[in-house]
């Protein structure tokens, strides 16, 4: 019998072949598996980071049960999850595991591929759907994340931009290296805040993305952003979206000016490199580097270590709302495309709620008065 020894992707075309003999037969069908589904996303138009996670979380599954998919049991998705969970803690991430191995299941059965025939000709077995609506991590809550997650209230937005001035300050005073990379960082946190901005499309930003608005003129180059790095979704594409600076946040005008004017062309980028934020080696700024410069000021301002730089997001759509814009405003604002997760963003502070229903109150008494 003559052996098989072309690509793995080729298996699927030996549904009827009887004269080929495979060396392996289970990881040679089981690479099959994984490269038809490669390809099956990449036709649907999946971003290739997203295609490399699920298969990565497949083989991961593999490895774990060390079993082929058509030995695969209800069982084994039990198993490990429990794994899972002593090592994750977010349910989006069991969620998404599950997704993982769901996807591959649905493709292996579906009558419109042949593998079900390839794995009952091959070892009399086929392979089942494992991740079932009572073995998987539903999507029932609106917020999974951590309690502890909250905004920062005005008083630590002002002593976390404080405390990154004040180390500009000590530098510039001191004669130190360093100055100019803290006034980068300092003006950069700002901008996360200001605009409501996830890390990457902050650190993604160029310097061709700062746009007029054409209603307040008196701003310049800096009454919007046009964010081009935003949050995928269905594993497509970045989103794109434009944030105006609201009348409110006028204050990150000038800080940016200087930054964008005197500053940045000190680090000699070159003309290669548009980033809005360069590095001392004339590259762009990680997220990495974000978060971590976040965390140092943040210990340094003596903020709770339950903040994170996603917090300043909350933040921006908390104050947005208690300075009275509108909802769908907001959720347009930070990019959202349900305004329900608009709403788990926001959480208002006591002095809001109490000046609403103060305010509500006087409209109360005042009509009542008016009816005598």
């Amino acid at each position: 019998m003559q052996e098989f020894g072309g690509s793995p992707a080729s298996l699927r075309l030996l549904t009827s072949t009887s004269n080929i003999a495979l060396a392996n037969p289970e990881q040679q069908i089981f690479d099959a598996m994984v490269e038809g589904w490669r390809s099956q996303q990449r036709s649907r138009g999946l971003r290739e980071q997203t295609i490399q996670n699920r298969l990565a979380t497949v083989t991961r599954f593999r490895d774990f049960v060390d079993k082929p998919p058509w030995k695969w049991t209800v069982a084994d998705v039990d198993e490990f999850t429990a794994d899972s969970m002593g090592r994750v803690r977010a349910l989006s991430t069991l969620r998404n595991n599950h997704g993982s191995i769901h996807g591959f299941c649905e493709y292996l059965t579906s009558p419109l591929y042949d593998w079900m025939e390839i794995c009952e000709r091959e070892f009399a077995e086929i392979p089942s759907q494992v991740c079932l609506p009572w073995n998987t991590v539903a999507h029932r809550f609106e917020f999974e994340g951590d309690g502890k997650r909250r905004p920062l209230a005005y008083d630590e937005v002002e002593r976390l931009f404080d405390t990154a001035d004040a180390r500009v300050e000590t530098l510039v005073g001191s004669g130190r290296k360093g100055a100019l990379g803290a006034l980068r960082d300092a003006q950069l946190l700002k901008t996360v805040y200001a605009f409501g901005l996830r890390r990457t499309e902050a650190v993604m930003l160029d310097t061709v993305d700062l746009h007029y608005n054409a209603k307040m003129r008196q701003w310049g180059r800096y009454g919007a952003i046009h964010v081009r790095w935003a949050k995928a979704a269905g594993g497509g594409a970045p989103r794109r979206r434009t944030v105006l600076l609201v009348p409110e946040f006028d204050w990150w005008v000038p800080g940016m000016e200087q930054w964008v004017e005197q500053a940045r062309d000190r680090f000699a980028p070159g003309s290669d490199l548009d980033a809005l934020w360069v590095t001392e080696r004339r590259t762009r700024l990680s997220a990495g580097y974000l978060d971590r410069r976040f965390a140092e000021l943040r210990d340094e301002a003596g903020l709770s270590k339950a903040l994170t730089l996603h917090s300043l997001r909350h933040s921006y759509v908390t104050h947005l709302l208690e300075f009275g814009y509108a909802d769908r405003f907001v959720q347009e604002q930070v990019g959202h495309m349900h305004a329900s997760t608009t709403s788990i963003y926001a959480s208002v502070s006591s002095d809001f709620k109490n000046r609403v229903l103060a305010d509500a109150l006087k409209a109360l008494i005042e009509g009542e008065a008016d009816d005598r």
